[in-house]
C-alpha cells in the first residue's frame, strides 16, 4: 500500500513538472495565447472613448475595426477570440482597460451563450494558463482551476514533444493574419474554401431556455452589469451567420433580451449567403467583412447619436465586390 501511494505521488509530481513547467504546444495553442495578450495590451493603450468589438472568431473575421473605427472616428480594438477560449478569462483581462464612455459591441456567437460549466473546465486556455500564467488562472472559478490542473493527457505530451522543436515556424504568424486593430486580414476572396461550409448545420438546436440558462449567458450578463456600472456602453448584436441555417425566433428574442434596449438589430439579422463566407459559417471574406462593417458603423452611429463619416473610397470599392 505504501509503495502504491508513493508511486501515485511521484506520478502526480511528474505530471505537475511536465505540464506546469516543461511541456508546451507553441504551434497549436501559442498563437491564441499571443493573440489574447496582444489584444489586451493594445486595448490598455487606447485612449477613451474607444470602441471594442467583443465576440468569438466572427468578431475579427466578419467585422473590421479599421472600417468601423474610421467611420465613427473612434479608436477601435477588435478583441474577439475564437470560441473555445473561456469568456471568464477574456472578461477578466479586458475589464480594467474599459473606462466610462467606452463602447463595447458584442455580436457574440450563439454557442457562447449556451456553453456549460463542464465545457469551460475542458477549454484549452486552462492548459495555457497552467503553463504560462498561473496568477490569472487563480482568478478563475474553482472548477476552471481544477480543469486546468487536470488538463492534459499522454496525447498532449506527445503533441508538445513534436511542436516544441518546430516553434520557430510560428514566428510572425499573427502579423500575417491580423492588422493593428485586431481585424483578420487573411480572409481574401481568392482563398475562400467553401468546401468547409458543407459541414455547417441546417439549423441550430438552441432553444430560448438554452440561452436563458446557459453558463455562458451568466458570464455575459455579469460582464454587462459590471461594465454598465462603470458607465461603459454595452451594445449587443447578431453574430454573422449563414442565411441557410435556421435559428428559432424565440432563440433570437432570448439573446436580444440579455442586452435590454441596447441591441443592434440589423434588418438582415447579420445573415449572408454561402458565397460571402471564407472558411466557415461565421467567417466572411474581406469584401463582405467590409460591407457588413459599413452597415454596423451606420447603425451604431444612429444608436449612439453620433456623426458617421463615409467609408474610405478603397473600402467602398472592395465592399462592392462582395459576392452576395
Amino acid at each position: 500500500m505504501r509503495r502504491l501511494v508513493r508511486n501515485a505521488l511521484l506520478a502526480v509530481g511528474l505530471y505537475a513538472v511536465l505540464f506546469g513547467f516543461l511541456l508546451d504546444r507553441p504551434l497549436s495553442l501559442g498563437p491564441l495565447r499571443a493573440e489574447l495578450q496582444q489584444k489586451a495590451s493594445r486595448l490598455s493603450r487606447l485612449p477613451s472613448p474607444k470602441l471594442v468589438i467583443l465576440a468569438g472568431s466572427n468578431g475579427p473575421y466578419s467585422h473590421s475595426c479599421a472600417v468601423i473605427g474610421q467611420m465613427l472616428e473612434l479608436p477601435c480594438e477588435n478583441a474577439g477570440i475564437a470560441v473555445g477560449f473561456g469568456l471568464d478569462e477574456i472578461f477578466n483581462r479586458y475589464d480594467a482597460p474599459l473606462r466610462p464612455g467606452d463602447i463595447v459591441y458584442m455580436p457574440m456567437e450563439f454557442s457562447q451563450y449556451v456553453m456549460s460549466a463542464a465545457q469551460y473546465r475542458a477549454f484549452a486556455d486552462g492548459e495555457m494558463l497552467l503553463r504560462h500564467d498561473r496568477s490569472a488562472l487563480l482568478k478563475l472559478p474553482p472548477g476552471r482551476v481544477a480543469g486546468a490542473l487536470f488538463c492534459c493527457t499522454l496525447a498532449d505530451a506527445l503533441e508538445a514533444l513534436v511542436e516544441l522543436p518546430l516553434a520557430r515556424m510560428n514566428r510572425n504568424r499573427l502579423n500575417r493574419e491580423y492588422n493593428a486593430e485586431g481585424d483578420r486580414i487573411d480572409n481574401q476572396l481568392a482563398g475562400a474554401d467553401h468546401a468547409l461550409l458543407a459541414a455547417a448545420p441546417s439549423s441550430y438546436p438552441f432553444t430560448a431556455r438554452d440561452i436563458e440558462t446557459g453558463y455562458g449567458t451568466r458570464l455575459i450578463e455579469r460582464f454587462i452589469s459590471r461594465q454598465r456600472a462603470k458607465v461603459v456602453i454595452v451594445i449587443g448584436g447578431w453574430p454573422v451567420e449563414l442565411a441557410s441555417i435556421h435559428i428559432r425566433p424565440a432563440t433570437l428574442a432570448a439573446v436580444a433580451r440579455i442586452y435590454g434596449g441596447d441591441f443592434l438589430d440589423l434588418e438582415n439579422k447579420s445573415r449572408y449567403p454561402s458565397a460571402d463566407f471564407f472558411n466557415g459559417p461565421e467567417h466572411l471574406v474581406q469584401p463582405c467583412q467590409f460591407k457588413h462593417s459599413i452597415m454596423v458603423a451606420r447603425a451604431l452611429g444612429r444608436m449612439l447619436h453620433r456623426a458617421v463619416s463615409p467609408p474610405r473610397p478603397v473600402v467602398s470599392a472592395l465592399a462592392s465586390t462582395c459576392p452576395g
